[in-house]
């Protein structure tokens, strides 16, 4: 079970096409029923997440879902700090090592098994905890989103790419802002989230956020942020990428290529394995490569942080006070209670 999942009954293909006018439903839920818990942990890199969920899977009949894109794909371990398979053996853990790094995951295809996880989880009568540093994921659970279902166009991608490069995003910014001025507010200069907003718009002739409402999900949600000032978490990044490098990031990067797996491919575009690719093309050193590493790890804190700040359901936890892991499960034990009695 650990790292695997089964197709959700609505039919998504990990691998396959579903047609855009398919919308992922959350399994169903009867009203007279007490919906069963789901638990979200979210915090920026670095900050102990993957701690923190395994003391809960020990102390809790839980599993784990993981909600960090980057721990999707087989081979790449130790620039994503994936959990260990010691840890994995601890608690059951779901979207784990499921693709390749060539293959795509989309926020759709996320979203329908994460879904089909949660509802086999709520069946064992176990706790789904949902783990993990992309806000967009997680929010796409919890919130219930309707996500068109377009297939990924990668020769218009590749079009759109080639723009970015000669041009800069600022002429993709501009091309949405014409067709989806409200996507372009929220999205900014990120070229891939724009990317996929104007392809939605080429497949259907609809602006994405026209298609993107919400919908009720079949569960209760307790949301926690895992917090901790930024220069403690700088330091830990640090400490983190000199240690990554000593365990052979280099060369988990260099076995990579040697597979086959592009440069281009959008799981090097995690943060630890971008860096390296210019150090082993020669254009360049591994101490400049080194420090890229950490500067990017820390803009994506920031970044990360400012995401979860605009989230008003998020408990913070800071993880620098005494006693913090014991009000992370007092507040868990509390939530899930009465629901793990009536079901077992």
């Amino acid at each position: 079970m650990k790292g695997t999942v089964t197709a959700p009954a609505h039919g998504v293909i990990l691998n396959g096409q579903i047609g855009a006018d398919q919308i992922a439903t959350p399994p169903t839920t009867p009203d007279h029923q007490e919906k069963p818990p789901l638990i979200a942990i979210v915090g920026p890199t670095g900050v102990g997440k993957t701690a923190a969920s395994i003391a809960l899977g020990t102390r809790f009949p839980a599993e784990i879902i993981n909600a960090d894109s980057r721990s999707f794909y087989r081979g790449m371990d130790i620039g994503t700090a994936k959990p260990d398979r010691a840890a994995r053996s601890q608690v059951p853990h779901h979207l784990v090592d499921i693709l390749e790094p060539d293959e795509p995951m989309s926020l759709a295809t996320f979203q329908d098994l994460t879904y089909a996880c949660i509802d086999e989880i709520h069946a064992r009568c176990r706790i789904p905890l949902l783990v993990g540093g992309t806000p967009q994921y997680v929010n796409a659970v919890v919130e219930g989103w309707s996500i068109p279902r377009v297939p990924p166009n990668e020769p218009f991608r590749q079009e759109l790419e080639r723009v970015v490069e000669a041009d800069g995003v600022g002429e993709l910014q501009a091309r949405l802002r014409a067709v989806d001025p409200i996507a372009a507010d929220a999205i900014g200069p990120n070229p891939r989230r724009i990317i996929r907003a104007l392809e939605v718009f080429e497949a259907t002739g609809q602006p994405i956020t026209a298609l993107q409402t919400k919908q009720p999900v079949p569960f209760r949600t307790l949301e926690f942020e895992l917090h901790a000032p930024r220069e403690i978490l700088y330091d830990r990044i640090d400490a983190r990428v000199d240690d990554q490098i000593a365990q052979g990031l280099v060369a988990e990067v260099e076995a990579l290529l040697a597979r086959g797996i592009s440069p281009r491919a959008s799981a090097f575009s995690s943060i630890g394995y971008r860096q390296v690719v210019p150090y082993l093309q020669g254009e360049s050193t591994l101490d400049a490569a080194i420090e890229r590493i950490k500067f990017d790890s820390h803009r994506l804190v920031r970044q990360q942080q400012t995401w979860f700040r605009k989230n008003p359901r998020l408990i913070r936890i800071d993880t620098t006070e005494p006693a913090w892991l014991d009000r992370l499960i007092a507040q868990v034990d509390s939530f899930a209670s009465n629901w793990r009695s009536s079901c077992e």
